[in-house]
C-alpha cells in the first residue's frame, strides 16, 4: 500500500508553502492476515495548532486514537472475512501483529466478539473501493459501497468485508470527550 501524502502549511515567515510530498511513511501490509493493510497519513494526538509540527506526527506503532480534540488519518484496506477462515490462517498470529501495529485499537477490542470494539472517537469514513459491512454491537448491520460516507460515533462495532476481495476506507477519526465525564 503506497499512499502519496501531500502538506501544506505556513513556513516562519507565514507564506504559504508545500511542506512535504513524499510516501506515507507508516504503512504496513499484514502477513498474517491477507488482504489487510493500513496507511497512517496523520496523527494529532490532541486539540491540532497551525504550527506545522516540528517532526513526523504518525509512527509505526504508536497510538492511532486520539485524545478528545485530537484527530486521525488513516486508510484502511479490509481483508475478506474468508481470509479468516481459511485454514491456513493463524488467528494468534494475525492478533498479534494487529495488537503491534495498532496496540491501541487492539486493546479497544471485545475478546468475546471478534472484531466488535468500542472507542471514545466520532469516526467520518469515505469508502473507497469495495464494498464494507459496519455491524453495530447488537448485531444489526449496513452494507456500504463505494463512495459511500458513514459518521461513527463511538459505538460498539465491527467492520466486516463479506465480499470476495479486499475493501479500502479512508478514516479520520475525532476524538471524543465523555458527557458523562465533563459534570
Amino acid at each position: 500500500m503506497q499512499i502519496r501524502r501531500v502538506v501544506a502549511g505556513n513556513d516562519a515567515s507565514g507564506k504559504t508553502v508545500f511542506l512535504s510530498d513524499d510516501v506515507v511513511p507508516y504503512t504496513h501490509v499484514y502477513e498474517h492476515l491477507r488482504g489487510q493493510a493500513h496507511a497512517r497519513i496523520w496523527h494529532s494526538h490532541t486539540t491540532p495548532t497551525t504550527t506545522p509540527p516540528a517532526e513526523e506526527p504518525t509512527s509505526e506503532n504508536g497510538p492511532i486514537l486520539p485524545e478528545p480534540g485530537g484527530t486521525t488519518f488513516i486508510i484502511v484496506q479490509y481483508a475478506p472475512d474468508s481470509v479468516a477462515f481459511a485454514d491456513d490462517f493463524d488467528g494468534a498470529a494475525a492478533g498479534g501483529e494487529f495488537a503491534d501495529k495498532l496496540p491501541d485499537l487492539a486493546a479497544s477490542m471485545d475478546p468475546a466478539a471478534p472484531g466488535i470494539h468500542t472507542t471514545r472517537t466520532v469516526d467520518l469514513g469515505l469508502i473507497l473501493n469495495g464494498e464494507i459491512w459496519l455491524e453495530l454491537g447488537g448485531g444489526e448491520e449496513k452494507k456500504l459501497e463505494r463512495g459511500d460516507t458513514v459518521v461513527q460515533i463511538a459505538g460498539r462495532h465491527a467492520w466486516r468485508n463479506k465480499s470476495d476481495h479486499p475493501a479500502t476506507v479512508a478514516f479520520v477519526l475525532a476524538g471524543a470527550s465523555d458527557p458523562a465525564s465533563t459534570r
